[in-house]
């Protein structure tokens, strides 16, 4: 992406929004959030590497950010450790990368295939989450700010809040609907929420509405929708709950905040 200067617009691009596994034309979750002169890869899904690379380099991004440990939000950062250290990449430093605790080990438990860990780290600067946890992109007011809130997904799982230049979005990740969502998308302008299904680990449709509507988010994108609906259902079945406008997460949709 060409405009990324800090007073750039903060921007939303889907890289893929299926769940469990990728279909033919759609990678698992993943985002591209750009803002405040930043570039975030935000959940790195099965599949979501290639796509990445549409616009930016793995030695162009300024941070990763995972929302939790399941292989259709984190999948690709084994593919990604191996295009850092051993391909065309040049890392100045490790990539920054944000996520649960013990994110550093479960990456080192796949990649070592010797009594030596495999250096996780010489690939990436791993901080893990806590819940509140703040971090700033850039320097000025125009900054990228990432703020993480823990939620309810049976095992330490993350919501995210993108702030640059006075706009706002807010990603669920993978949660059920939960206190600590609705406060942390508050008068958010874009709310991107999973919407898989009756399990109770996670949002309805009806629910992504009702969390939308409870936070006075501006937009409802919906995302993570599971096999049994359609994007179409899911998008309607949001909107009878939530006045606002309401879109789904297409891959290669781009949206600005």
């Amino acid at each position: 992406m060409s405009d990324l200067g800090s007073d750039a617009p903060l921007r939303l691009t889907v890289l893929g929004s299926a769940t469990p596994y990728p279909t033919v034309d759609n990678p698992c979750s993943g985002y591209l959030v750009t803002g405040g002169g930043a570039r975030v890869w935000v959940d790195a899904g099965t599949g979501t590497l290639g796509p990445l690379q549409r616009y930016v380099r793995l030695d162009g991004l300024d941070a990763i950010w995972i929302s939790h440990l399941h292989a259709d939000h984190c999948a690709d950062l084994l593919t990604a450790y191996y295009g850092a250290l051993y391909a065309d990449v040049r890392l100045d430093a490790p990539i920054p990368l944000y996520g649960p605790p013990g994110i550093a080990d479960r990456l080192a438990d796949f990649l070592t295939n010797s009594a030596r860990r495999s250096p996780v780290e010489s690939a990436f600067a791993v901080t893990e989450l806590s819940d509140g946890h703040r971090a700033v992109l850039g320097r000025g007011p125009g900054a990228l700010t990432l703020t993480s809130r823990a939620v309810v997904h049976g095992m330490p799982a993350f919501a995210l809040r993108a702030e640059a230049g006075g706009r706002s979005l807010v990603y669920s990740g993978d949660t059920a609907p939960c206190a600590a969502l609705t406060e942390l998308a508050a008068e958010c302008d874009l709310l991107l929420c999973e919407a898989e299904g009756d399990d109770p680990a996670h949002h309805t449709a009806e629910q992504a509405g009702e969390t939308a509507a409870a936070a006075r988010a501006g937009r409802l994108v919906v995302t993570h929708v599971g096999r049994a609906l359609t994007p179409g259902a899911a998008v309607a079945r949001a909107a009878s709950r939530f006045a606002g406008p309401v879109g789904h997460a297409d891959p290669g949709a781009v949206f600005t905040v």
